[in-house]
């Protein structure tokens, strides 16, 4: 069974043959719509193997507009669809995968360590909201310094505007971006430009709308729930099929898009007893296919458990992951710079929380006041680049109830100070698409179900997530203006700070890529002290004979530091990003400031 390939496969191009296999369990009958110029065909699948239908189509095309028709007389589109042209609920396409001409064939990724990311959400990333646009965004980000590019969620979603995580149809490419080809482009634009690209995949749920999938068979299960409801089913009855989907779906987005990575979606609601465990299976994947392809083909996730069995080899017991997010970092960042303590920043409140963050999980067992339980388990043994931190992402802005960005929390030194934290840390980092010009319009959470009762539950569903912080009303999910206040503004829009911030972050990423002690994400080698009651932090890490010394100034008061910290080798007062360096005062920092200094041993 494992070796038939699902969905529209075309055998021969010259003979206009495609072959369309389909799980469908317990039906009595199958049958495939196609749809033509001159109306819908219908033909009888044969059932090849319990539960498995297949039929040839010959002399009508490859491009084939189909769905499959089931004994009740309802029909749907493909759980494996390449494409739909018309949406969620509109017929499935088949794609000639084989017709795009790559020019990435030297192409070998990046290795983990070289990683910087931006992540980026197509719709909101330009005006038009493309794929095709998008990529005439690449030279910036080159310019930048970005090595790689995060995808927010690609698959087909319900309406005009998404934020990918309600997607169904896991193999397809979201019509609002463009067609396939222009995913292929876009990524092959990238290699040819030195840039990776991440998709962000969801594995944990599918979307409400447009989800088949239970009318096909038991991809779903009563055996554990998630905030979504029964869970993807990996390990009760007829599992096999889900698992295939999914560990189909890693091979598709790596092998036939050229992905370098995937970042896998909340991981702490993929529910499954079973051994081995789907995540060890996609990680045994991926990197069985990086072997096959010859270049690096990473797999990231995000949980917010602070489980470091995620990260640990198969060999030692763990699932084989490359890394994951570590918001613990973010939250210890965000409360020392905004003063928030609602919600879960409750438990991030203390400025020594610096210390421990800089190598390990914050919660590493002991009790949370949020969670209501103890939380985390011990990350200290693994290696820096096994972690990915951030001071701004999609979650942590679109998740508040204004969408609210960090410049319009803090003034203009404190975002120069929070990226240093980031990019002196030994972990890799990542920035949400305009942070590094001081973006100040919104992310907000936007959706465009057509379903009456979904469009309810949405606005319901905020309003209770934000029961917990006083962020007071949010904008509607489905108003067309939460969706178009989103999109990031023209670089013809930048004010002089927006150009200050965005030299001082090109810089920065220069720094961390350059220097031999920055570019090695090696936490052992590493030191961090606090000072409270000024806010004085002071990062130190070394390689060799060569000491890097970071010092913050997290407060709001001008303060003197210790001197002889070596040669100043980055200041983020510096006139060309926005301050007032006096370039003979070196142990003096005003607020916000960061300076970097670079010593001997």
């Amino acid at each position: 069974m494992f070796s038939i390939k699902m969905g529209g496969e075309i055998i021969s191009r010259q003979n206009n043959i495609v072959r369309f296999n389909t799980f469908a369990y317990n039906r009595k009958s199958v049958n495939i719509l196609i749809k033509t110029g001159e109306g819908t065909i219908e033909l009888p699948m044969l059932e090849k193997l319990p539960h498995i239908y297949t039929i040839e189509v010959s002399g009508l095309g490859l491009d084939l507009l189909y769905k499959f028709r089931f004994d009740d007389k309802k029909s749907y589109p493909d759980p494996y669809s390449y494409f739909q042209p018309n949406g969620v609920h509109g017929f499935s396409q088949v794609v000639d995968h084989d017709l795009y001409n790559w020019q990435d064939r030297n192409w070998k990724g990046k290795s983990i360590n070289e990683l910087i990311i931006m992540e980026l959400h197509v719709g909101t990333f330009t005006p038009e909201g493309t794929l095709q646009k998008a990529i005439e965004k690449i030279p910036y980000l080159v310019d930048l310094g970005i090595t790689a590019v995060e995808i927010m969620p690609i698959t087909q979603t319900p309406g005009k505007w998404n934020w990918g995580y309600d997607g169904v149809n896991l193999f397809s490419v979201n019509h609002n971006y463009g067609i396939p080809d222009d995913l292929k482009a876009f990524i092959d634009q990238c290699h040819q430009h030195d840039l990776a690209v991440i998709l962000d995949v969801v594995y944990n749920h599918f979307g409400p709308e447009g989800n088949f999938l239970s009318f096909f068979g038991p991809y779903f299960t009563e055996k554990h729930q998630t905030p979504w409801g029964r869970a993807v089913n990996f390990d009760d009855k007829y599992c096999e099929f889900t698992r295939k989907m999914v560990l189909d779906n890693v091979r598709y987005w790596l092998e036939t898009y050229h992905f370098d990575g995937l970042r896998l979606d909340a991981v702490h609601a993929i529910k499954d007893d079973s051994t081995p465990h789907i995540l060890e299976e996609i990680a045994t994947t991926a990197h069985y296919l990086a072997s096959q392809l010859k270049r690096h083909c990473l797999v990231i996730a995000e949980s917010d458990e602070n489980n470091a069995q995620l990260i640990t080899s198969i060999e030692e017991g763990g699932y084989g992951l490359d890394a994951q997010w570590l918001d613990d970092f973010h939250h210890v960042l965000h409360t020392a710079l905004t003063g928030e303590n609602e919600g879960y920043y409750m438990d991030y409140d203390s400025f020594e929380n610096f210390i421990k963050v800089f190598s390990n999980y914050l919660y590493t067992g002991q009790y949370s006041r949020f969670w209501k339980k103890n939380r985390g388990s011990d990350g200290s043994n693994r290696p820096g680049n096994q972690f990915v931190i951030a001071i701004q992402n999609h979650d942590q802005i679109g998740n508040r109830a204004q969408g609210d960005r960090l410049p319009t929390l803090v003034d203009f030194p404190f975002l120069k100070a929070a990226a240093g934290v980031v990019f002196i840390s030994a972990y890799i980092p990542l920035i949400f698409m305009g942070e590094e010009y001081g973006e100040t319009r919104p992310f907000l959470f936007f959706t465009d179900y057509q379903d009456p009762h979904l469009q309810k539950a949405v606005s319901e569903g905020r309003r209770k997530e934000f029961s917990q912080f006083s962020w007071g009303e949010f904008p509607d999910p489905q108003d067309p203006n939460t969706f178009l206040k989103s999109k990031l503004q023209s670089k013809d829009g930048w004010d002089e700070q927006n150009t200050w911030l965005y030299n001082y972050y090109r810089d920065l990423i220069k720094l961390r890529l350059s220097h031999p002690v920055l570019k090695k994400l090696d936490k052992k080698n590493l030191e961090v002290t606090t000072i409270p009651t000024r806010q004085i932090l002071t990062i130190k890490r070394w390689n060799e004979d060569l000491l890097v010394t970071a010092v913050f100034n997290l407060g709001l008061e001008v303060t003197r530091i210790e001197p002889s910290q070596g040669k100043v080798i980055f200041n983020s007062e510096r006139q060309d990003y926005g301050g007032k360096a006096v370039e003979k005062d070196k142990n003096t920092l005003t607020k916000g400031q960061l300076i970097i200094y670079e010593s001997k041993l």
